[in-house]
């Protein structure tokens, strides 16, 4: 079977009027175009970079959602109140409470959405934060990211919605207080408006745009990230200078497990560990639960003398999460055939390396973690070799600030009313996840909010027709 390719819409295709503007190629905008395109508007999506997908490309371990029935069928019965209640622990309960309540209670629905289009979720796993594998992937184990901007965009060619590549947007157009369009920059470097009552942001998050960074924790300014060069905040921009109100621009997540021996920051997804991988520092001890919140771990990770520290994960490991393959191949995994070569390799005490090891399979055995009272992502040994180390230290991974919205997607003005026209779902909306987003619910936000802006938006335009 020949490998999908998607092409991007000729420029010269670009109308001057849509029912609604779309901007970011990221899951969000690929969802909230094709949920809009379905209810029968006609939709264009407007991508800045050359590449399609965004961070949504980089995402790896999967999609957060209770009471599906993929939860079912493998016997693992979850709960609406769960998900509320770990997400909201999870985000030092700092979460908007609103839109977490529409988020936890529309996640099996965003499941069903997808298999109804023919993207199925239907393999299980877990990450840190969470109690039950509530972690939904393809059963190929594929990274969530790559599989799913690639189903939706066959979706959304099968449907011949219009996405265009190089055009950014450089201002919101307003009328009488209502978003009436966008002025764009187009890779010719042509300036035109595009006439639309409706747009939604989508352009994801700031965590490549070192200023805001600085601007907002410069405590950070010094950390790498593991962004693509995109993600530099122009909705944030594009939004506050047509009047909308920001929150939790200083919430900004570091990502314990990012390899950064290489050019390029490239992030350890949360399944390996959710998988059974455990961390140890250059003593080769286990110094914390690799499986509480994110915060947490980059805390633990950040008070160790060096302040980095190794994953170590065996072949049973790696073949349940065949991105290791990926890692193994841009050079980022060490081997050893046993756990003395691959202590020596990575230069800790092999006898320690040994005995935390030993004591990790009988936590395992027992499913008892007495050190440091792991409870998750305690299924398997650590015993089928080879073995695997992957360095790894925290670098800036997620922006849990943003234009501030109502559970509606509609965005809200600094006068706390909403700007007619104006929506925003996925990372460049802020309060959802308080102060620390659990791995899969970056995805889960794509899909579920991504629909309620297509939807809310057809509510609008019907209501002013």
């Amino acid at each position: 079977m020949a490998k999908f390719q998607f092409e991007a819409t000729p420029l010269a295709a670009l109308h001057d009027q849509y029912d609604v503007i779309i901007i970011g190629s990221g899951s969000t905008g690929l969802v909230s175009a094709v949920q809009a395109h379905e209810l029968g508007l006609k939709p264009v999506i407007l991508e800045k970079m050359p590449k399609i997908g965004g961070n949504t490309t980089r995402a790896s371990s999967g999609m957060n959602a209770a009471e599906t029935l993929v939860q079912l069928k493998q016997h693992v019965v979850d709960s609406y109140a769960d998900f509320y209640h770990e997400t909201l622990v999870g985000g030092g309960e700092q979460n908007d409470p609103a839109m977490l309540d529409y988020f936890a209670s529309h996640g099996a629905l965003a499941i069903d959405w997808l298999a109804a289009h023919g993207i199925e979720l239907d393999e299980l796993t877990i990450t840190g934060g969470m109690r039950v594998q509530r972690t939904h992937r393809p059963s190929s184990l594929a990274p969530i990211g790559g599989f799913l901007v690639t189903q939706l965009l066959k979706v959304v060619a099968a449907e011949e919605i219009p996405l265009f590549t190089e055009v950014t947007v450089t201002e919101l157009a307003k009328s009488d207080g209502k978003v009436t369009g966008v002025s764009v920059k187009l890779p010719t470097g042509q300036q035109r408006q595009l006439a639309a009552p409706a747009v939604i942001l989508a352009t994801g998050g700031f965590g490549a745009n070192p200023d805001l960074i600085a601007k907002y924790r410069p405590d950070l300014k010094d950390y790498r990230t593991t962004n693509q060069p995109g993600a530099t905040g122009d909705g944030i921009s594009l939004a506050t200078k047509a009047g909308a109100e920001l929150v939790d621009m200083a919430q900004i997540q570091v990502h314990p497990t990012v390899q950064q021996d290489t050019a390029h920051a490239f992030l350890i997804g949360e399944a390996v560990r959710g998988e059974g991988a455990i961390l140890v520092n250059e003593d080769g001890n286990r110094f914390v639960n690799e499986l509480t919140t994110r915060k947490a771990v980059t805390a633990a990770i950040d008070q160790l003398p060096t302040k980095h520290a190794y994953l170590i994960l065996d072949a049973a490991v790696r073949e349940r999460v065949p991105a290791i393959n990926f890692y193994d191949s841009v050079g980022l995994v060490v081997t050893g055939s046993t756990l003395v070569e691959l202590a020596d390799k990575i230069e800790v005490p092999a006898e320690q390396l040994m005995t935390t090891v030993t004591d990790w399979n009988t936590a395992v055995t027992t499913q008892t973690d007495k050190q440091y009272g792991r409870t998750t992502g305690m299924g398997h040994k650590l015993a089928t070799g080879p073995f695997y180390a992957i360095h790894i230290a925290p670098a800036v991974h997620y922006t849990m600030g943003g234009v501030k919205i109502k559970p509606t997607t509609q965005v809200l003005a600094t006068t706390g009313q909403v700007i007619p026209g104006l929506y925003a779902a996925g990372e460049i909306a802020g309060g959802l996840h308080g102060n620390n987003r659990i791995g899969g619910n970056s995805i889960a936000e794509t899909v579920v909010f991504g629909r309620q802006a297509g939807q809310q938006v057809y509510r609008y335009l019907t209501a002013l027709n």
